[in-house]
C-alpha cells in the first residue's frame, strides 16, 4: 500500500497523508515514504502522523533505520522529529543508537535524546561524554542541558574545564538550561574567554550576589553590543531570582555602573530594541535604577511583549511627572500596548500641569484607556480636573470611574468638587451627580439630598433616595420607607434598593407589600432585597414566587431562600419541577453541597435540556459520593450533547477516585 506515488500535485500528497488512518494495514511504509518525499509540507505532516500510529516501538525501530540513510537528509530530520514525538517508545532505541559504529548515527540520538527530555536517558548520556568524536559529545552536553538531572550538573560542571572551546561552551548552555550555576569563581574566570562570554553571564544572571552584580555592571561598560546585551539578559535573570529586599541593592551597584556612562540612556534605548527579551528585561531594571525620563517612551514599547508588564509600570513609575509628561505628549505615537501601559502608569505620574493633556487625550483614546485617564485626573491634585471629571458624569460608560476619581480629587480639592456636584445638581445635569454628591459630600450634603427627594421628578427622587442611603442609615431608612409608596415605579425600587442595603428588623415587613407590587420589576427587586437584608420572616414569601410563571421572579427567589439559608429540600423539588430550565439551575446550585441537591441532581440526568443535564452532572462530580458513580456513567453512555458528555465524563472521573 503506497498512494503516494499516484498522486503527482503536491497538494493531493499533503491531502492523502492528512486523511489517512493510522490504524490501516500498512500505513507504517506509507508514511515512511512520506518522509522521503520532496516537498517538506508532506514529510512533515508524515512525521505528525507516524506520531499517532499504534505499536510504537515498532514505528521507533522502522525510524531509527530511516536516519542510516544517507543523502536523505530531509527524510532523515522528519525521522529525527517523528521519534522525537514518539516518547518513551524511542527511548530504548536510541539509546542503543548511542553504540551506534557511525558518529552520525551517535549524534542523532544525541539531539533527539535532548529532545524527549526523558531523564531515564541522563546516565547513557553522561557516559556517551566519553565518545571519541567531538561533535557527538558536543551534541550529548546539550542534550543533558535538556534532560536535567544531578548528574548532568556534575557532568557538565567538569566539562568547564575541558580544552575544547566548544564543549564549555555547551556545558555553559547546558548549565544555563537546567539553572545551575557552577561556583562563581568558575564563572568570573570563563568571562575572560571572549568564545564563551555570552554564555558565562547567561550563567551569572542565575548568581544572585553583589559580587556577580557587579561584574554584570562591568559588562555594561563595553564597547561591544553584543557583550552589553548579554550582561542586560543577565541582569534582567538576576533580578527575577532575587529577594525583592535586595531589588535596590543590586539597582544602587546598577546606578553607580551607568552614572559613568555618558551615553547610557543611549544604550538602553538601544537595548530596550533588542530581539532578545531578557536583554529587555535586563535594559527595564537599568532604566528604572538610571530614572531618565528621556526613555519613557522606549519604556513604554516594551510593553508590546506581555512578560515584560509588570517591569514596564514598574519602570515607567520610576521616571517621575517628566516622564510622565513625555508620555502624555507622545501617546497618539505609541503603539496600543504601549499606549495601555503609558496610561496605567500615568495614573502615578500626572501632576497638576497634566490636566490639558488629559483631558486632550479622552478626546480621543480607545474607551478601555479612558477610564484610566479619568483616574488619572482624579490624581492630578488640580482645580482644574473637577469640570472635565464631573462633565463625565453623563456618560454612562464612565460616570462610576469619574465618581471615584472625584472622590481621590476631594482629597486637595473638597470645596471645588463639592460646588461643582451642588451646581450639577442644581441643573439636574445627571442622576450620576447626586450619588457623586452623596459621596464625596457625605452628612452636609443630606439636606440638599433631602430636598431632591421631595422632587416633581421621579428620575431625582430615586437618585436621592439611593444616594442618601449610602450617607446616613437614619435618614435613608426615612426616605426609603417613603419611596415603597411612590407612585413611580423607579423610586419604588430605589426604596426597595436602599432597605435591602440598610435592613434593620423592620425591613422584612417593609418589603412586603413591595413583594406583592403590581410591577414584576419592583417584586424582582424586593426578592433581592429580601436576600441581601436577611428578612427571614419573608420566607413564606419567596416559597410562594419559587413557583411564579415568571422565571426570572423565580430564580430570584430561589437565590434569595439560599441566601438566607432556607433553600429546604421542599424549595428545591418545586423549584426543579419549574417549566424555566434556569429555575432548575438555580435549583441545583443552591442545593450543590447537601444531600438533597445530589439527589436532585441525580433525578436530573435525564432532563430534557442539555444543559440542565450538565448542571446536575457538575453537582455529581463536586459534592457526590462512590454511590452516585453507576447513575453517572449510565447517563454518560446515554448523553449525546458534547458539552454535556465532557461535563459527564469530568464527574464520573472524579466520583471514580472516591
Amino acid at each position: 500500500m503506497n498512494p503516494l506515488p499516484e498522486f503527482p500535485a503536491e497538494e493531493e500528497r499533503y491531502r492523502a497523508l492528512q486523511e489517512l488512518d493510522p490504524g490501516t494495514t500498512g500505513a507504517l511504509e506509507v508514511l515512511v515514504a512520506g518522509l522521503h518525499d520532496e516537498s517538506w509540507r508532506v514529510r512533515h505532516v508524515a512525521a505528525e502522523t507516524l506520531k499517532r500510529l499504534p505499536s510504537s516501538r515498532d514505528v521507533a525501530e522502522r525510524l531509527i533505520r530511516v536516519l542510516d540513510e544517507r543523502g536523505e537528509t530531509g527524510a532523515r530530520n522528519a525521522a529525527a522529529e517523528a521519534l522525537a514525538g514518539l516518547g518513551g517508545a524511542a527511548l530504548g532505541p536510541l539509546v542503543r543508537l548511542l553504540s551506534h559504529p557511525d558518529p552520525d548515527q551517535r549524534k542523532f540520538a544525541a539531539d533527539i535524546l535532548g529532545q524527549l527530555g526523558q531523564r531515564t536517558a541522563e546516565m547513557p548520556l553522561v557516559q556517551a561524554l566519553e565518545d571519541p568524536d567531538l561533535n557527538v559529545r558536543v551534541s550529548v552536553s546539550e542534550a543533558l542541558g535538556r534532560v536535567g538531572g544531578e548528574h548532568s550538573a556534575r557532568a557538565l560542571e567538569a566539562l568547564l574545564a575541558d580544552p575544547e572551546p566548544l564543549l564549555r561552551l555547551s556545558a555553559l548552555e547546558g548549565l544555563a538550561l537546567l539553572r545551575r550555576p557552577p561556583p562563581l569563581h568558575v564563572v568570573l574566570a570563563l568571562l575572560d574567554d571572549s568564545r564563551l562570554q555570552r554564555s558565562a553571564f547567561r550563567v551569572l544572571g542565575l548568581v544572585p550576589q553583589v559580587v556577580a552584580t557587579e561584574r554584570i555592571c562591568q559588562g555594561l561598560a563595553s564597547g561591544v553590543r553584543s557583550v552589553r546585551e548579554a550582561a542586560l539578559g543577565a541582569l534582567g535573570t538576576q533580578v527575577t531570582l532575587a529577594e525583592s529586599v535586595r531589588r535596590g541593592e543590586i539597582e544602587a551597584v546598577v546606578l553607580a555602573a551607568l552614572r559613568r556612562l555618558p551615553d547610557a540612556g543611549e544604550r538602553l534605548a538601544q537595548a530596550l530594541e533588542a530581539e532578545d527579551v531578557t536583554v529587555r528585561a535586563g535594559a527595564l531594571v537599568a532604566a528604572a535604577a538610571l530614572g531618565e525620563p528621556s526613555l519613557a517612551l522606549p519604556v513604554a514599547e516594551a510593553a508590546r511583549e506581555d512578560r515584560l508588564l509588570r517591569e514596564v509600570l514598574n519602570t515607567l513609575s520610576r521616571l517621575g511627572p517628566e516622564g510622565g509628561r513625555a508620555l502624555l505628549g507622545h501617546m497618539a505615537d505609541l503603539s496600543s500596548p504601549a499606549r495601555a501601559a503609558a496610561a496605567e502608569a500615568l495614573v502615578d505620574l500626572v501632576d497638576a500641569d497634566s490636566v490639558t493633556a488629559l483631558c486632550a487625550l479622552l478626546e480621543w483614546a480607545e474607551d478601555d484607556l479612558r477610564a484610566v485617564v479619568v483616574r488619572a485626573l482624579g490624581r492630578t491634585r488640580s482645580p482644574e480636573a473637577v469640570p472635565p471629571l464631573v462633565d463625565l458624569l453623563v456618560d454612562p460608560a464612565l460616570a462610576g470611574a469619574a465618581t471615584r476619581a472625584l472622590g481621590v480629587l476631594a482629597g486637595s480639592n473638597r470645596a471645588a468638587v463639592l460646588a461643582a456636584l451642588e451646581a450639577a445638581v442644581a441643573r439636574r445635569a445627571t442622576s450620576a451627580a447626586v450619588a457623586a454628591l452623596a459621596r464625596v459630600g457625605g452628612a452636609p450634603a443630606l439636606p440638599a439630598l433631602r430636598q431632591l427627594a421631595r422632587d416633581a421628578e421621579p428620575t431625582w427622587r430615586a437618585a436621592a433616595v439611593e444616594a442618601v442611603s449610602e450617607v446616613d442609615g437614619g435618614v435613608g431608612r426615612e426616605l426609603a420607607r417613603a419611596a415603597l409608596a411612590d407612585e413611580a415605579m423607579q423610586v419604588r425600587i430605589s426604596g426597595v434598593r436602599a432597605m435591602g442595603r440598610l435592613g434593620g428588623p423592620e425591613a422584612g415587613a417593609l418589603l412586603r407589600p413591595a413583594l406583592h407590587d403590581e410591577d414584576v420589576s419592583v417584586r424582582l427587586a424586593a426578592v433581592e432585597a429580601v436576600g441581601a437584608c436577611g428578612a427571614v420572616d419573608r420566607a413564606t414569601d419567596l416559597e410562594v414566587l419559587v413557583r411564579h410563571p415568571d422565571g426570572a421572579l423565580a430564580v430570584a427567589a430561589v437565590r434569595a431562600l439560599s441566601r438566607l439559608g432556607l433553600a429546604v429540600p421542599g424549595v428545591l423539588r418545586n423549584a426543579a419541577s419549574h417549566p424555566d430550565a434556569e429555575v432548575v439551575k438555580a435549583a441545583l446550585s443552591a442545593g450543590a453541597e447537601t444531600e438533597e441537591g445530589v439527589s436532585l441532581a441525580l433525578s436530573l440526568l435525564g432532563h430534557p435540556r442539555w444543559d440542565v443535564r450538565a448542571a446536575a452532572a457538575r453537582v455529581l462530580g463536586d459534592s457526590g459520593g462512590p454511590e452516585c458513580l453507576d447513575a453517572a456513567r449510565l447517563a454518560l453512555e446515554a448523553e449525546a450533547d458534547a458539552l454535556a458528555r465532557q461535563t459527564l465524563s469530568d464527574a464520573v472521573e472524579r466520583l471514580s477516585r472516591r
